[in-house]
């Protein structure tokens, strides 16, 4: 059995929002973010899901777009 919190992110994600992304995740014992319903993301939150993702973190559902751009963030650095 997971012990630990899912959050489920739907609708968009922007520079604006991370800071209740970033609550939520301090306030639980976040295991997995949950992004099935996740429609539009801008560079700041593929920043923050990349940094989730490399605290082990685990991206749930991720769309393909989201995960490309994940993956180009990290080539860059």
């Amino acid at each position: 059995m997971e012990r630990g919190v899912v959050l489920h992110v739907s609708g968009r994600v922007t520079g604006d929002d991370l800071g209740i992304l970033r609550a939520a995740l301090e306030e639980s014992q976040v295991v997995a973010l949950d992004l099935v319903e996740l429609e539009l993301v801008d560079r700041d939150a593929v920043s923050l899901l990349a940094s989730i993702e490399a605290n082990s973190i685990e991206l749930r559902h991720c769309p393909a777009y989201i995960r490309e751009w994940i993956a180009r963030e990290r080539n860059s650095l």
